[in-house]
C-alpha cells in the first residue's frame, strides 16, 4: 500500500513541476527505490490511455479516490503484473477489475491493436525488446576512460571495442562498446545496474542517457570559460560542463528549487566539481549587465535545458482523446513554448555571450523547432550551427542543423538539441570585405526582401510558418554580411522602397573618396 501513495504523491508533484521523477524517486527514502521508479514512469507512459479507463468506468466517483492514485493501482492491475498490495484497496480494486479490463479491452478493439504497448503513440514505443542501452560517462575529473574500461574488464566485463553503427549498440550479457560518437561514454547491455558500484558511489562514472549529454558536448566551453546553467539540478549536465572544462573557469547553476539544489550540491562534490557557483535563484531575474550584485558579466557560454518543464510524457495528444482534452494539451503545450522562447530570449541578452544551447526532453514540435525559429527571426545576431552530421535524427526541415533524439532511430530517450551562436563583428567585416553590397543583390520588388522586412517580428505557430519564414530569409553570407544595414530600414510601407535601395557603405565612401584624391594628384 505504501508503494502506490508514494508513487501517487511522486506523479502529483511532478504534475506541480516540483521536481524531476528521478529526483524525487531518489529523494523519497522508499525502500525499494527501483520498484518505486519503474512504477512512476510506466504510468506516466500510459497516463492518458489509464485516464481514459478510469474516465469511461467512473471509477473515482464509485471508489471516492483521487486520479493519480487510481492511476497506479489500475496501471498495475489491468497492464502491469497484478497488484502489490494486499487489505482495503485491493479488496476494492478487485471489485472493478472486470469493468476495468472490459474498457482497456475496447480500446485495443477500437484501435485495431492486439498489445497494451500498441496503444502508445509511436514516439513513447521503446525500441525492439522493450529496452535501451545502459549508458555510463566516464567522469573525467576524476579517472581516464581506459582506466575505467580495464576496471570494468578486471570485474568480468567484456569490452568489445570502439562502436561504429548503431546496431552495435545492441549488447548482451556483460558486454560493453565505447560510444560511437561521444569519447567519454561506455555503453552497456540493457538493466544493467551500477547504482551500488564502486566506480560510481566514488564519482568515477556517472550513469547518464546519451541524449542527455548532448548539450554540454556539443557546447563545449574551452578551458577557463564562464558558463551559465539554467534549470541545472539534479546536476548531471553541471557536472559534464566542468569535466569538459577541466575545473578552470566558471560555472554558474541556478535552480529555483532548494531541494534539488541540495542533492545537486551532493552530486557535484562526488563528482569532484570545483568551479561551480550554485544560486537558489530563479536565472531569469538574472542581469545579463552584471546588475544586483551578481557576476555574470564574462558570461560567454550557456547551457537552458528547462528539465523541469519535461513534457515527454506530460503531454500525449491522441486521435481518439476527445477534443476537450486535445484543446487543453495544445494550450498546455502553447504556455510551454511560450515560457521556454522567453527563457531563451533572456538568454541572448547576455552582452558578452557567445553561444547558446538549448535543450529540451520534449518530442514536441511546439517546443522545439518552433522555439528555435521564432528565437531566430527576433535575434537576427544569432544564427544556428550545424550539429553531428552523422547523427542519424536531424531536426525537421528546415531546421536542420538541430537535432533529434529518440529511442528508435539513436536508441536515447526523446531529445532535441540546438546550438545558437553570435554573429561576431571580425566575420562579418571579412565577409563585408569579400561582397562589395551584398544589399543590392535584393531587389526592391523582390517578394522574399519584402517578406523578411515585414514578418520578421511574427511568432512562429506551426511548422508552415516555419517553412514560409526560412524561405523568406536570405542566404547566411547575406544575412550576416547585411546585419548592420537591415537594422536601419524603415517599417512602415511607404519608406520600404527607400529602406531597400543600395547604399554605398562608409567603408566604400571612403574608398571613392581616396581613389579620387589619388587621381588628382596623379594628374
Amino acid at each position: 500500500m505504501a508503494l502506490y501513495a508514494k508513487a501517487a504523491e511522486i506523479l502529483e508533484k511532478v504534475e506541480r513541476k516540483q521536481a524531476t521523477v528521478k529526483t524525487l524517486v531518489y529523494d523519497s527514502k522508499f525502500q525499494n527505490i527501483k520498484q518505486l521508479f519503474a512504477l512512476v514512469c510506466e504510468t506516466q507512459k500510459f497516463s492518458s490511455i489509464l485516464q481514459e479507463i478510469i474516465e469511461s468506468t467512473k471509477l473515482l466517483k464509485q471508489t471516492k479516490i483521487k486520479m493519480n492514485l487510481a492511476k497506479v493501482l489500475v496501471y498495475d492491475l489491468v497492464i502491469g503484473k497484478g497488484l502489490k498490495c494486499g487489505g482495503a484497496w485491493k479488496a476494492l480494486m478487485m471489485k472493478h477489475r472486470s469493468r476495468l479490463q472490459a474498457a482497456l479491452a475496447r480500446m485495443k478493439i477500437k484501435q485495431k491493436v492486439s498489445r497494451n504497448q500498441d496503444l502508445l503513440s509511436s514516439s513513447l514505443q521503446q525500441p525492439e525488446g522493450d529496452q535501451l542501452p545502459r549508458y555510463v560517462r566516464v567522469n573525467t575529473l576524476k579517472t581516464t576512460v581506459e582506466d575505467a574500461i580495464d576496471y570494468f574488464k578486471r570485474e568480468g566485463f567484456s569490452y568489445l571495442g570502439q562502436a561504429y553503427r548503431l546496431d552495435d549498440l545492441n549488447l548482451k550479457g556483460k558486454s560493453f562498446v565505447g560510444d560511437l560518437h561521444l569519447s567519454d561514454l561506455l555503453v552497456f547491455s540493457p538493466k544493467t545496474d551500477f547504482h551500488d558500484h564502486n566506480l560510481y558511489k566514488a564519482g568515477h562514472i556517472i550513469l547518464q542517457d546519451k541524449a542527455s549529454c548532448l548539450p554540454a558536448y556539443l557546447l563545449n566551453p574551452p578551458t577557463g570559460s564562464h558558463v551559465l546553467d539554467a534549470c541545472a539540478a539534479p546536476g548531471n549536465k553541471t557536472s559534464h560542463l566542468a569535466a569538459i572544462m577541466k575545473n578552470k573557469g566558471r560555472l554558474f547553476a541556478f535552480d529555483l528549487d532548494a531541494k534539488r539544489l541540495s542533492t545537486m550540491s551532493t552530486l557535484l562534490l562526488r563528482a569532484g566539481v570545483t568551479c561551480q557557483q550554485l544560486a537558489n535563484q530563479d536565472f531569469l531575474k538574472v542581469d545579463p549587465d552584471g546588475g544586483s550584485g551578481n557576476n555574470t558579466t564574462g558570461l560567454k557560454m550557456y547551457l537552458n535545458d528547462p528539465e523541469g518543464l519535461k513534457s515527454k510524457w506530460m503531454v500525449c495528444l491522441r486521435d481518439e482523446a476527445s477534443p476537450s482534452q486535445n484543446e487543453q494539451h495544445k494550450r498546455r503545450l502553447q504556455a510551454l513554448a511560450a515560457f521556454q522562447l522567453h527563457c531563451l530570449n533572456h538568454a541572448l541578452r547576455f552582452p558578452r555571450l557567445q553561444r547558446v544551447v538549448y535543450s529540451t526532453c520534449s518530442i514536441h514540435t511546439e517546443e522545439n523547432e518552433q522555439v528555435v525559429a521564432a528565437c531566430l527571426l527576433q535575434n537576427p545576431g544569432f544564427r544556428l550551427v550545424p550539429l553531428l552530421l552523422q547523427w542519424p535524427e536531424r531536426g525537421l526541415a528546415p531546421l536542420t542543423k538541430c537535432l533529434r533524439a529518440s529511442t528508435t532511430k539513436t536508441l536515447t530517450h526523446g531529445f532535441f538539441v540546438a546550438l545558437l551562436e553570435r554573429h561576431t563583428a571580425e566575420r562579418l567585416e571579412e565577409q563585408a570585405s569579400e561582397t562589395l553590397n551584398p544589399v543590392a543583390e535584393m531587389s526592391p520588388s523582390s517578394p522574399s526582401a519584402s517578406k523578411d522586412i515585414h514578418e520578421v517580428q511574427e511568432p512562429i505557430s506551426t511548422t508552415k510558418d516555419i517553412d514560409m519564414a526560412e524561405e523568406a530569409k536570405p542566404t547566411e553570407e547575406n544575412t550576416e554580411t547585411s546585419g548592420g544595414v537591415k537594422k536601419k530600414r524603415k517599417k512602415k510601407k511607404d519608406g520600404d522602397k527607400e529602406a531597400l535601395e543600395p547604399k554605398a557603405t562608409e567603408e566604400q565612401t571612403n574608398t571613392s573618396g581616396r581613389a579620387k584624391r589619388i587621381k588628382a594628384k596623379v594628374e
